[in-house]
């Protein structure tokens, strides 16, 4: 399933609970973020598993959103049933609902 860059900006506008998982490195993460997300690279999720409560809504996110696609197919692997990848990362995010996120390479 794959959750629109608006719709993440309705449901946090809405105050709706779900985790907003940014699968991008650090660096990445520092040059232009979503308020409120949480960092977690891709390479570090297996090890960091238990830190995520498979009951909760997931949106999985990148630059662009391929590695984010790579996270929500290994959580839903791991037994998470609701976990969707909001299409077109940060970068579709940046240009669609929050112009003043910064747009990177």
């Amino acid at each position: 399933m794959n959750t629109q860059p608006i719709e993440v900006k309705q449901k946090k506008e809405a105050g709706e609970s779900f985790i907003l998982l940014d699968v991008r490195e650090e660096w990445e993460y520092q040059r232009a973020h979503i308020p409120d997300s949480i960092l977690m690279p891709l390479s570090e999720i297996p090890k960091r598993l238990s830190e995520l409560n498979p009951d909760d809504e997931i949106i999985t996110m990148c630059h662009h959103g391929m590695r984010s696609a790579s996270a929500q197919a290994f959580l839903i692997q791991q037994g998470f049933s609701n976990v969707s990848n909001m299409t077109g990362g940060i970068d579709a995010y940046s240009l669609s609902a929050a112009t003043a996120i910064p747009r990177y390479r």
